[in-house]
């Protein structure tokens, strides 16, 4: 069974997914299971492991679903939602449901098992990043989905049950709540004072850098003031846009080199911490989007959330954000 379920009182989906329990690592987790490599279905020559895939990045004269690729978009095996069907909306009482109908796709980042994205030659890490833009692009044109979340998880203790880097894809019928609060509190600050939060911040820590990680031609990498946890970056393109998927060819190589970089530094500073990374974008109908600003949250996850941060929503994060940016831009 697979559908959404609302919550009556603060409006939050929540995805009940019985099929995902099918998984093994849903029952068994251990770092020997993410990293046994010859049963990794993410690998050159496992390919038949996986579902034919719908996007890859090959050598000329190669097939689909075998060796050859250096990027490969599939669909996961055990998915969220279910991407047959249509949005059905019902009533159970005072409660509200409706159908578990989305996309989930899993982006393969490397044919090669043990490298995280700072270890990726240039030229093909830039085509993971334009893999996130054509597979945007393309489920845009269903007219079922509101929004497309790209995130990714690293480490067993974000969330990750296979070490192969990879990143994933999940396309829903509706907007989620942690977007609709971006949206309104950039709307509430363009209606102010008539120009782009995102915007005024980059211009900001351009002036001021003392959370500044590092810059380019077209990115900037921050840790926000107001960072949730230690370490928390931001990437944030310096040219106003609501959508990724609006994304140019040279911002696609500025962005894979910050990301790089980012990367890095954080592999260096926290020893291959793991972390969570989320690209936030515009949903998907919207327009006259002139207060939103697309942007990647990167999270290292150095411990736990506790009680406190569950029931209120604050975070208590023990680092300064200035003193992780001159750690990190001192690597």
């Amino acid at each position: 069974m697979i559908e959404f379920r609302k919550d009556p009182i603060i409006g939050r989906w929540v995805i009940i997914s019985t099929e995902r329990g099918k998984r093994p690592s849903d029952f068994i987790k251990s770092e020997k299971d993410i990293d046994d490599i010859s049963s990794c279905p993410f690998c050159w020559g496992n390919e038949k492991f996986t579902p034919p895939e719908i996007l890859s990045f090959r050598q000329a004269g190669t097939q689909k679903d075998s060796p050859g690729w250096w990027v490969r978009v599939i669909p996961n095996k055990f998915p969220a939602l279910r991407v047959e069907g249509n949005v059905t909306r019902n009533a159970e009482g005072i409660y509200d449901k409706m159908s578990g109908i989305g996309a989930h796709e899993v982006i393969i980042e490397t044919n090669y098992h043990d490298k995280d994205l700072f270890q990726i030659e240039d030229k093909l890490a830039e085509d993971i990043f334009r893999a996130y833009k054509e597979r945007i692009v393309d489920l845009k044109r269903d007219i079922r989905f509101e929004y497309i979340l790209i995130f990714k998880n690293h480490g067993s203790n974000a969330g990750a049950t296979l070490s192969h880097s990879h990143s994933q894809l999940i396309a829903l019928p509706m907007v989620p709540i942690r977007i609709k609060q971006e949206l309104l509190g950039s709307k509430a600050y363009f209606d102010y004072k008539e120009r782009c939060v995102f915007c005024d911040i980059v211009a900001y820590e351009l002036k001021n850098p003392d959370r500044l990680i590092a810059e380019n031609e077209d990115f900037i990498a921050i840790c926000p003031y107001a960072s949730r946890f230690p370490f928390e970056v931001w990437v944030l393109p310096k040219r106003h846009d609501p959508m990724y998927e609006d994304i140019q060819e040279g911002e696609i190589k500025s962005l894979t080199q910050i990301m790089k970089s980012v990367n890095k530094k954080l592999n260096i500073a926290l020893e291959n911490p793991a972390y969570n990374y989320l690209l936030h974008t515009s949903p998907l109908k919207s327009s006259n989007l002139s207060h939103y600003h697309w942007h990647i949250e990167i999270m290292p996850k150095l411990f736990g959330v506790g009680g406190f941060e569950w029931g209120t929503g604050f975070y208590i994060n023990p680092t300064l954000p200035e003193e992780a940016t001159k750690f990190l831009q001192e690597i």
